[in-house]
């Protein structure tokens, strides 16, 4: 296995946004981008593993020069959060929060399950590439100033009448600069998911699929408290955990913790504990030394013994390991030796 790592970790900060009635939660890259993603990428990062596949598809599906992998992702995460079950109070719904008008217009059964829902993911993504698509030929054709993609992010969120009445991109005075804000974060944000795989992950058997798993989600905030099984969560704030510079920050980023990260990137094959240490107590009979390590393998660190176990995370070969460090932090890829103090090192395990 080879792992390819060329960028530090990113310190993520959120940004809340609110679109016509759609709120948006943005992450904000304040140091330098690290979302790395698994075998190749497309040309994409940082993408859960169930959208990337339809990014891709819509992608490649637009014959429009401005159309790039990157630009999706980053409308998608503006619009849901990459999440299948998202609102708004004005009706839009699924992870590309389409209205049901609008619906009717681009939406197909593109993933062959018998009904073309805003809700399914296939649907949803391919339904918002060809509208965007669309948005982008006539942007191009129209003659406006400006980015052809920032109007064609315009005409998906206010419609393309507006970018009409105002010759352009509306401005900050239309609807209170949601339509404006809106360009300006997606189009801000896309360079976070542009990427040619800086994480390469070969092999088969769960060790391996689990490193795959977790590594789409590499970038996602540090939330103590957050996640699931499912993806990330909310956070919470408790005994001194969860807060940066005495403020409380995890009740308001939807993220991961490290044994949530761990949870996830094995669930459903192998269904984890929720807490590092009970991780460890459920795989110490599995015990790995740290020569021969495999990727997937759990990592421990503790301030002594099992019962003071604080920290997981996943190796990822070539002497690293995949994790959420710490408050403040994204999901990044750095060497086993400084990923938490050596001296707390206790040892791994394999599920």
């Amino acid at each position: 296995m080879k792992v390819l790592i060329t960028a530090a970790a990113a310190v993520i900060g959120l940004v809340l946004v609110v679109t016509l009635g759609i709120v948006g939660v943005v992450i904000a890259d304040e140091d330098a981008e690290a979302t790395e993603t698994t075998d190749g990428g497309g040309g994409l990062q940082g993408v859960p593993a169930e959208f990337r596949e339809w990014i891709l598809k819509a992608d490649a599906a637009c014959k429009q020069p401005a159309m790039v992998p990157s630009l999706l992702a980053a409308q998608l995460y503006q619009e849901s959060r990459f999440s299948t079950n998202a609102t708004s109070h004005v009706g839009a719904q699924g992870p590309a929060q389409f209205m049901p008008g609008t619906w009717a217009t681009w939406g197909r059964d593109d993933d062959g399950n018998g009904e073309a829902s805003p809700w399914d993911i296939g649907d949803a993504v391919m339904a918002q590439g060809r509208m965007m698509c669309s948005l982008l030929k006539q942007a191009e054709k129209s003659g406006y100033p400006g980015d052809v993609r920032a109007l064609a992010l315009a005409g998906y969120n206010a419609g393309w009448g507006r970018v009409e009445q105002y010759g352009g991109v509306p401005p900050k005075s239309f609807a209170g600069g949601e339509t404006y804000n809106y360009v300006q974060i997606i189009l801000s944000t896309m360079p976070r998911f542009e990427g040619s795989g800086m994480l390469q992950v070969s092999g088969s058997g769960k060790g391996a699929k689990a490193l795959r798993k977790a590594a789409t989600r590499l970038g996602t905030p540090y939330s103590w408290g957050g996640g699931s099984p499912h993806g990330p969560t909310l956070g919470f704030c408790s005994a001194g955990s969860g807060y940066r510079n005495g403020t409380c920050v995890a009740d308001d980023t939807v993220g991961f913790d490290c044994s949530s990260l761990v949870l996830y990137a094995y669930w459903p094959d192998v269904k984890l504990p929720r807490t590092a240490a009970a991780q460890y107590g459920a795989t110490s009979d599995r015990a790995v030394s740290r020569q021969n390590l495999k990727p997937g393998d759990l990592l421990f660190w503790s301030h002594g013994g099992s019962g003071a176990i604080y920290h997981v995370a996943l190796y990822a070969g070539d002497g690293n390991v995949l994790h959420a460090p710490r408050t403040g932090k994204t999901v990044e890829v750095v060497p086993l030796t400084s990923a938490m103090p050596d001296r707390d090192y206790y040892g791994a395990t394999r599920p």
